[in-house]
């Protein structure tokens, strides 16, 4: 028995706590998807054939597929929970450069490769999705194309300067607040850039993540309608973009040590 629980879901990427409680020991049916995954144990192990590739997985190892993969599962050793990322091919070459198939089918998860799986399971809990997930699931994706790619990537540093003139550009259409800043990858293609160059060269040259920086921006405004006598904190989060108002309220607290409510009080006499 399959269960999918959906944690995250955009056009380029999905991301989905996945439970099985098969204890078959055959292989199962041959199947096949349309995107790239990366797939992490959270407990549990199974088995995965593909190309005539046999794997064992566990919390220690981690496994890439990609479209053209014909995949067949086995669990010998009961049910397991995985956390399944599914990558769309221009965000997967994004990272990966050319590259259709990884040179290996799977990888070491090291302490490292652990927490940025840990961490992209808080962003998700936490909400934001479209920049503190993304920045998150990026770093764990390249993580997986270093272990499993020996070509060149496109997610090596590029010249500072080149950099430079990518982050001005991105500050610039996030304190426009153009439609296209609204997601990192949205962001990324206006500027003609990977989302993962981008969001590292942003704590090369600012010294913060893109994610933080872009709440400073929303932050601003929001104090600017608070100290205006804004009282609708719903209606506020909504419109500065948060998934809700206790999105909201996390992310001040975090960045500023108060609640909106706390901070209204403060800026209003």
């Amino acid at each position: 028995m399959l269960t999918t629980v959906p944690l995250a879901n955009r056009p380029d990427f999905t991301v989905s706590a996945v439970t099985c409680r098969s204890d078959h020991t055959r292989w199962s049916p041959a199947e096949t998807y349309d995107a790239y995954r990366l797939v992490l144990v959270r407990t549990g192990r199974f088995r995965r054939r593909a190309s005539g590739d046999h794997t064992d997985l566990d919390t220690t190892r981690a496994y890439v597929g990609a479209p053209s993969d014909e995949e067949q599962f086995a669990h010998p050793s009961g049910g397991d929970v995985c956390t399944s990322i599914t990558v769309a091919p221009h965000l997967w070459h994004a990272l990966a450069g050319d590259a259709a198939t990884p040179d290996r089918h799977s990888l070491y998860v090291d302490a490292p490769v652990d927490l940025a799986h840990r961490r992209v399971l808080a962003s998700a809990r936490a909400g934001d999705v479209d920049y503190a997930l993304c920045e998150d699931l990026l770093a764990l994706l390249a993580a997986a194309v270093r272990d499993t790619v020996d070509a060149p990537t496109p997610s090596r540093p590029r010249p500072r300067a080149a950099d430079r003139a990518l982050v001005a550009a991105a500050r610039d259409a996030i304190l426009e607040d153009h439609p296209a800043s609204g997601t990192l990858v949205s962001l990324a293609d206006l500027l003609d850039a990977s989302p993962y160059r981008l969001s590292r060269a942003f704590p090369r040259e600012l010294g913060v993540t893109i994610t933080r920086f872009r709440h400073r921006v929303r932050l601003a405004r929001a104090l600017d309608r608070l100290e205006s006598g804004e009282t609708d904190l719903a209606a506020l989060a909504a419109d500065l973009g948060y998934a809700d108002q206790p999105h909201l309220t996390r992310t001040a607290r975090d960045h500023l040590g108060q609640t909106p409510t706390t901070l209204r009080r403060l800026l209003t006499p």
